[in-house]
This record gives structure tokens, sequence and C-alpha cells, in this order.
């Protein structure tokens, strides 16, 4: 590809087009086995999903996210989202599984493990092999959940290694179903307008601020609602 002159404006336009149709190229077929994607789940480009991995619908997977099923299947329900940077592994003839809306916040680890329906996971968590985290459980940012450890549902775990502290609110689990809920709509969103472009040189005098939300910090969350 030219570095300068008329044809290299051309040239990389080309590459950007190019790298929107094929879109998941970092998706691989390892041992027969090759990642199922449904129409309605979004994948970010710079994702990699590799062997047998197996996504629900409406799922949101976020860029630099890693989900390896060469050793062991990874399953992903209906309405999930893996952020940035996060890790899925396996042992070899294990699963690790994110149940229907799981939440799995940037930068965690989660390996061999089963997360639950509508349970989050903070960021730079890591979740170990046989973990079985219950349904609409929270585990803190940065918590380290040792091998083998079974979660009640409903559960508030903080720590490394991971305690459960208390139970989770019926407040709580409403505020993390809406954050996922807006992690379901950036999927869709993604689908209809996300496009790769070249950086603008300066600011425009009009560029309009962001949309707001109500989905809020969850230190945020108990404020208001106390």
């Amino acid at each position: 590809m030219r570095d300068s002159g008329p044809g290299a404006t051309a040239d990389k336009r080309l590459a950007l087009s190019l790298r929107k149709v094929v879109g998941m190229a970092y998706c691989y077929e390892f041992k027969g086995f090759i990642p199922v994607v449904p129409e309605d789940t979004y994948v970010h480009p710079q994702a990699v999903l590799i062997g047998n991995v197996i996504l629900g619908h409406g799922c949101y997977i976020g860029p630099g996210a890693s989900l390896r099923g060469d050793f062991g299947r990874i399953v992903i329900g209906d309405g999930a989202n893996v952020q940035d940077n996060c890790i899925i592994h396996s042992f070899p003839g294990r699963d690790a599984v994110v149940e229907s809306d799981g939440h799995i916040g940037h930068g965690a680890i989660l390996h061999g493990c089963t997360v639950g329906r509508n349970a989050l996971v903070g960021m730079n968590s890591v979740i170990m092999d046989g973990v079985e985290l219950g349904a609409e459980s929270i585990v803190g940012a940065q918590a380290f959940v040792r091998g083998e450890t079974v979660i009640p549902p409903r559960s508030m775990v903080v720590g490394s290694p991971a305690k459960v502290i208390r139970e989770v609110s019926e407040k709580e689990v409403a505020w993390k179903t809406r954050g996922t809920a807006e992690y379901q709509q950036l999927a869709r969103d993604c689908l209809a307008g996300l496009t790769p472009v070249e950086p603008l040189k300066a600011v425009e005098a009009d560029r309009p601020g962001m949309a707001a939300s109500d989905v809020v910090s969850i230190q945020e969350a108990r404020r208001t609602s106390s």
C-alpha cells in the first residue's frame, strides 16, 4: 500500500472498507470447530474468537476480548456482554459459561467457570476453574474468586481472596439489570452504525455532546435510592 501520493488516500479508504466488510477478521476455525455468532450479536472486529465458541442472541463482545475455545467450550448466553480486554478460557474438556444477561466488566478473566443468569463480574476480577457464581450475584472489581467456590444466588462478593459479604438487594439487582440493558442496546447500535473512519485533524466547532442516560455507578445509585 502506498504511503503517499495521489492514490494513498484511496488505498486507506479501501483498507477501511475491507475491514468493515470482513468484520470478523479475528474469528478462527480450530480442529473443526467454528465460532457461532448470531446475526443480532455484535462482536468488535478487534475481539478474538477461536474454535468452540457459541454466542447467544443480542450479545456484545468488546474490543480486545479473547474467547479461546481451543481447549474447552465457551458458551455466552443471550443478552450477555463481555467487555474490553476480557479473557475467557478453560482446561481441556471443560466449559466456561456466561449465562443469559451476564455482565463481564472490563479486563476480567474467566477460566473454566460458570457465571449465573444476570450476574455481574466487576472490572479486572479473576474467576477461577470450577467456580459457580449464582444468578443475580455481583462480584466487585479486582476480586479473586478461588477455584471450586460455589456462590449462592444474589451474593455480593468482594476481596482477594473473595468472600460473600451480604445478599444483593432488590435495588442493586435492578441497577445491574438496567446496566446490562444499556449494553444490549449498545450491541444493536454498533450493528447499525459502528463504522471505521479516518480521524479528524481538529475538533468540529459544532461537535455535539454525548447522550445522557439514567445508568450510573453503583455508588451513585445507592446514594440516590437512600
